[in-house]
């Protein structure tokens, strides 16, 4: 299926919106959901740290890795990852303004951690680097954005050298009908459609050449982060109200959509 939208309407999309999102998503600049457990309790940042740790373990990535963060945003889990497993990253995304902000903040980092990041702005669709270049591809809610979801997967494939290992998660569609609430405030508002189901992701996987390793539904935790979020949405009267109070109803429209089954979140491992 074609999408409506187009990578420069993403790309729009987060160049405008990165200062409202760390107002109050994460003041570092990372923008992905969270898994809760026991040991993140309700806090929203604790439970995306701990989709990280999960994403390393399944993944397999320690300090051999050669990893490429699809859809890198800010940097922070680039640099997280960098600094925590002692492994060389290469962040890629599609928002010019977010690939400075991650530059600058590796011009501050010490010489030994910069030696091991680098940041450009690239589409998924078109990487611009040679095949089998990486061990490993890691994305966190990007490819949901991509026009053309096939071609990244493709190129995500070739990217990675045999025996690679993709670790990603991505939204998901349970099923194709979608109330108008769920359209206006998750797929529209995201400027996204996905033509993929938990089960279909996995075989569109297959079909690219991937064997899965391991995938995981995560949609309660969707709408657990959703909610969370909706918590943490400032209720001040100042500059950006109306966007906040627009943001509120729109995640807890996007908790009640995966209660609906219009929207769901799923993790993917598999390896070339």
């Amino acid at each position: 299926m074609s999408s409506q939208f187009t990578e420069q309407d993403t790309e729009s999309y987060y160049d405008s919106e990165d200062a409202i999102y760390r107002s109050f998503w994460d003041e570092d600049g990372s923008v992905h959901w969270g898994v809760f457990n026991e040991k993140t309790g309700q806090d929203f940042l604790k439970a995306c740290a701990n989709l990280n740790d999960i994403m390393v373990e399944k993944g397999r990535i320690n300090s051999s890795a050669r990893v490429l963060d699809l859809g890198c945003g800010n940097g922070t889990t680039a640099i997280w990852l960098s600094t925590s497993q002692d492994c060389h990253v290469t962040g890629v995304d599609l928002s010019g303004v977010r690939v400075q902000n991650a530059l600058s903040t590796k011009a501050g980092l010490d010489a030994q951690i910069q030696e091991r990041l680098e940041f450009q702005k690239a589409s998924a669709t078109e990487l611009p680097f040679e095949d089998g270049t990486f061990t490993h591809l890691w994305s966190q809610a990007v490819i949901y954005h991509v026009p053309d979801k096939f071609a990244a997967l493709s190129e995500s494939y070739r990217v990675l050298e045999k025996g690679g290992i993709m670790v990603f998660d991505d939204l998901i569609k349970p099923q194709p009908n979608i109330s108008a609430d769920g359209q206006k405030y998750v797929y529209d508002r995201l400027l996204y459609d996905t033509p993929f189901s938990f089960s279909s992701y996995q075989e569109a996987l297959k079909a690219q050449g991937f064997s899965s390793l391991e995938a995981v539904d995560l949609s309660s935790h969707l709408k657990n982060s959703y909610l969370r979020l909706a918590d943490r949405t400032p209720k001040s009267a100042g500059e950006h109200a109306e966007h906040y109070e627009m943001l509120n109803k729109a995640y807890r429209e996007t908790a009640r959509a995966v209660d609906n089954q219009e929207v769901g979140w799923g993790l993917f491992i598999c390896q070339k």
